[in-house]
């Protein structure tokens, strides 16, 4: 009798062992997942770096751009430049290569850069859109006011 209940214990003892193992091996991993998709701050501190290098790679090119179509645009296309890094559209676009949307030049070369593009780019960026670019919808960002949404969109469409 004593040997069935020694092995009982034994085994008990094991299960909860192998249950103390599961338990920490989920929390790891959840933290893990936490830590890698849920830190924005340190994606914004990213973000900011890879903006910056991007507008500061090619300053002449943008300026030259803007200058060329519209001289008044300058102070624009630094304000769009800046409400672009300052948000999440990064996460989605880049400036020369498609990511999950398409790239910023891509979306230049598609529409003119006139008032009635700019309207309805920025009403796009606020309410979101599908179907102009595959199958994956922009995200709506109503957060984004219409003034804010058109200076991006004037600085996207100088990036032919």
């Amino acid at each position: 009798m004593i040997d069935i209940f020694e092995k009982f214990r034994i085994a008990h003892t094991s299960n909860k062992r192998k249950l103390t193992m599961k338990k920490a091996f989920l929390a790891l991993t959840l933290i893990t997942f936490l830590a890698a998709c849920g830190g924005s701050d340190s994606n914004s501190g990213n973000t900011e770096s890879t903006s910056t290098q991007n507008t500061s790679a090619s300053p002449s090119t943008t300026q030259d751009t803007a200058t060329t179509e519209n001289p008044s645009n300058n102070a624009s296309t630094s304000n769009g430049s800046q409400l672009i890094a300052s948000s999440d559209c990064l996460s989605c676009h880049k400036e020369k290569e498609k990511l999950v949307g398409p790239a910023y030049s891509d979306v230049a070369k598609k529409y003119e850069n006139t008032q009635a593009n700019v309207t309805m780019l920025a009403e796009k960026v606020i309410k979101g859109g599908a179907g102009n670019w595959g199958d994956i919808p922009m995200t709506p960002h109503p957060s984004i006011s219409q003034g804010d949404a058109e200076e991006m969109v004037k600085y996207i469409l100088t990036l032919k």
